[in-house]
């Protein structure tokens, strides 16, 4: 088998608003076509222009060469290899951030090529289901120009998580610093009554993780705050200070009273490796298309696994990320729950219409998927429609 052709497509839903904070409303999509019929279909979480022009820019040299053109003619079943040729042939421009997510689109095709070409789910090539269930938690974020409007919102939005049946839930608070909603600018102890608010709504035996988007710039200013959270019984904090900033994460988690988390936006085992064992964090977040696909997360999870840190992985997207996230959850014993968003729960056009998801929700778990691949069906309707140059 080879690959014939490396199709890279832009998304963007007519409704976008570019005021909120959802990298939901746009998507790069890639699909990998072969000799033999067989399509794999990958996604990943990144400016979708960008990462189009990381794939298919011409090379000029040994060290930036062109990743489609190293694609084309290629084994696709041999995805280490790829993987290794795609992140030397591209280091002189990537080894991180956008060529890296990018790849991790491809290398996310690639599973689901393989799992497609050999009949099997893709948690069986991952090296085998340890669990019959994954448990998701209810990513919420509301929408809401001012203080209560956007608690009401949240809490709204958690019993409605709780009615459907979920088990945990994250509350996205997010009332000031770069992701509050335009024109929102409420001091930090405000943050204190919204996670209050949510506790409170939906009782001590939901899950409750606390996302606040980089709020604070220093831990001290983070722990003045969250000393007091105890209270709430949070699993865990995420991103409170910026992620780069690995020195005041272990300031944070040194002092904070519920486990921190981060490691969305990070790219590759070595800044996984950074944030682990400097940072100090104790709930690792990687993104299966931003880290360089389900190869490189698998990696990242082993490192989380030698360090005792749990696995929680990221994913705000349609639901081609989806399912690569829960066959990597099925493949993980330390990862505790995945992100999800059903669409009863949110209003992205691209993550209610871009495919049809194998997963279910059972009793606030996710059952075993048995397809092979990575088990979703695309909806080409919404790939053409949403299509843009």
């Amino acid at each position: 088998m080879k690959i014939t052709e490396i199709d890279v497509r832009v998304l963007l839903a007519p409704n976008m608003d570019p005021t909120l904070t959802s990298s939901a409303q746009d998507s790069l999509v890639v699909l990998v076509h072969t000799d033999e019929g067989v399509v794999g279909i990958g996604e990943s979480d990144v400016n979708p222009w960008m990462a189009k022009a990381a794939i298919l820019a011409p090379g000029t040299h040994t060290m930036g060469l062109c990743m489609r053109d190293m694609l084309i003619g290629a084994d696709p079943l041999d995805i280490a290899g790829l993987w290794d040729r795609l992140y030397k042939g591209t280091a002189m421009n990537g080894r991180r951030g956008v060529v890296v997510h990018a790849m991790g689109a491809i290398d996310m095709a690639l599973w689901d090529l393989k799992g497609k070409a050999l009949g099997k789910p893709v948690h069986e090539l991952l090296g085998g289901a340890v669990k019959p269930t994954v448990t998701p938690y209810a990513s919420l974020l509301p929408k809401g120009d001012s203080f209560s409007s956007y608690r009401d919102a949240l809490v709204e939005s958690a019993l409605r998580a709780k009615e459907i049946g979920f088990r945990a839930v994250k509350a996205e608070v997010l009332l000031n610093g770069p992701y509050a909603h335009e024109g929102m600018s409420e001091s930090y102890d405000r943050h204190t009554d919204v996670v209050a608010a949510v506790r409170k709504a939906i009782g001590p035996d939901v899950t409750l993780m606390v996302d606040v988007g980089y709020l604070w710039p220093d831990a001290a200013s983070c722990i003045e705050i969250v000393r007091d959270w105890a209270e709430f019984d949070i699993f865990f904090l995420e991103t409170p200070v910026w992620s780069d900033d690995v020195d005041e994460l272990r300031r944070v988690r040194e002092a904070a009273p519920m486990k921190v988390a981060a490691g969305e936006w990070l790219a590759t085992r070595y800044e996984f490796r950074e944030l682990m064992d400097v940072g100090g964090v104790q709930v690792a977040q990687p993104d299966v298309g931003r880290v360089g696909g389900l190869s490189e997360a698998r990696i990242v999870c082993d490192m989380a696994a030698e360090r005792g840190v749990t696995i929680v992985p990221h994913c705000w997207k349609t639901g081609v990320s989806l399912s690569a996230t829960a066959h990597l959850a099925f493949a993980t014993p330390h990862c505790a729950f995945i992100e999800y968003l059903p669409p009863q729960l949110c209003h992205e056009t691209l993550r209610r219409e871009l495919v049809v998801e194998e997963l279910d929700l059972v009793d606030g778990h996710i059952p075993l998927p048995v397809k092979p691949g990575l088990g979703f069906e695309l909806n080409e309707d919404a790939l053409r429609a949403y299509a843009v140059d």
